[in-house]
């Protein structure tokens, strides 16, 4: 057996009470403390930028197909345009898009006996699948759609109903807001759910109805559509589908991601990164101190044996290596008591929720972790290196112990 790291076993797992033993133990502890605090700040991270991008994607798709319109506002009416088979074709053909929707809005204004609210009314059809959007329905159904005319039922969010004093099956008079100044069309429509995303720019103007209500109001053609909604299997390849999507459609007509329609939250997300930088920077700091502060102490408590192994003939390299394996064995039991710790808490949070936030200012009501594996591996990996490298330096004091000086030194 190799001698450095026989007794640098001998000296990591030493179990008589000494100081030397506390010095271990607390920078095992630094070690784990650190290596957990990294793993549950990216797994929240991941999870928090995960559940809201995918309320707003859900809701609204990942990439929007519409009539080019310069300087369009991200909640505003459509230009028409033609359901088209030859587009919808080639968009099913793409292994990345899991399906596309039909749908068109309409500005409207809510008006009951006691108050009135605006929003966009969305259209949509009855070949839409609400399944993306059954976790944000807290009451009622999503609107039925006869087979003739269109449907006399809206849904509303939870935050316009309680606007409004409405409730399932309530009634609630609409007024379309028509273009070119002509006077508002009033329809009265039956509530027929209420939803909630938790995003609140999004909870307080919107509503869903039927797209034929909307084709009517406009005089419309049957064929006629504010756009689609398309939805992939992969939100990270949205770009690549876009870029792909835009090449085929036909002149005057355009696609956006829905993260250029609404930068504002998505900027918001991506800030998130940055913050986990510098809680990885931090970390990473409190692991290597705590360990070099360990491996100096470590060193000068053993400087009697260190005068001795050099008085035996023991090379200085080889003194080094004994306290940089003890110092990798207690970087290496961090990390993996480390692990244990992290992913056991994000376990307990997935599991059980116990981290809660507030709705109103978070767009979620519980924290949530999302572990990815690689992050996981280059957090261990990161760590034992830079610890390894930074850890050299301390045992370059034992290159200056003289072997007399030292065997003498209590």
């Amino acid at each position: 057996m190799n001698i450095s790291v026989f007794i640098a076993n001998r000296l990591a797992f030493n179990q008589q009470k000494s100081f030397s033993r506390f010095i271990i133990r607390l920078a095992t502890g630094a070690t784990i403390i650190s290596v957990a605090a990294m793993i549950i700040a990216i797994a929240f991270t991941n999870g928090f930028q995960y559940a809201i991008s995918q309320k707003i994607f859900r809701f609204f798709g990942h990439i929007r197909v519409q009539h080019f319109e310069a300087g369009r506002m991200a909640f505003a009416e459509e230009f028409p345009i033609l359901k088209n088979d030859t587009v919808e074709n080639l968009l099913k053909q793409n292994p990345e898009i899991t399906s596309i929707q039909a749908y068109a809005t309409k500005n409207a204004i809510l008006k009951t006996s006691e108050t009135i609210e605006g929003v966009l009314f969305k259209g949509v059809d009855k070949d839409y699948d609400f399944k993306n959007l059954n976790q944000f329905l807290l009451q009622g159904h999503w609107v039925n759609f006869p087979d003739s005319a269109y449907s006399d039922e809206i849904d509303l969010s939870e935050y316009t109903a309680k606007q409004l004093r409405l409730h399932v099956n309530d009634q609630v008079l609409v007024y379309f807001i028509q273009s070119n100044g002509k006077p508002p069309r009033a329809r009265k429509l039956t509530v027929a759910g209420i939803f909630k995303t938790g995003i609140e720019e999004y909870d307080k103007v919107m509503a869903i109805g039927d797209i034929r209500l909307v084709r009517k109001l406009n005089k419309w053609k049957d064929n006629a559509i504010g756009g689609y909604e398309v939805f992939l299997r992969d939100y990270h390849k949205i770009d690549t589908v876009n870029e792909a999507i835009f090449m085929e459609l036909p002149q005057q007509w355009n696609s956006r991601t829905i993260m250029e329609i609404n930068p504002n939250i998505f900027d918001w997300l991506n800030l998130q990164n940055q913050t986990i930088v510098i809680v990885l920077i931090i970390m990473t700091v409190v692991a290597v101190l705590n360990l070099i502060t360990c491996l100096i102490i470590l060193v000068l408590e053993r400087t009697r044996m260190v005068g001795i192994l050099k008085a035996l003939g023991a090379p200085d390299g080889t003194v080094q290596r004994i306290f940089l394996f003890q110092a990798t064995i207690i970087a290496l039991t961090g990390i993996v008591l480390g692990n244990i710790a992290g992913l056991g808490l994000c376990w307990l949070q997935q599991r059980f929720g116990l981290v809660s936030l507030p709705e109103d200012m978070y767009y979620i009501s519980k924290a949530e972790a999302r572990i990815v594996w690689w992050q996981v591996a280059l957090v261990n990996t990161g760590t034992l290196l830079v610890c390894f490298l930074v850890l050299t330096i301390p045992t370059f004091i034992i290159r200056r112990i003289q072997p007399v000086k030292a065997i003498q030194f209590r």
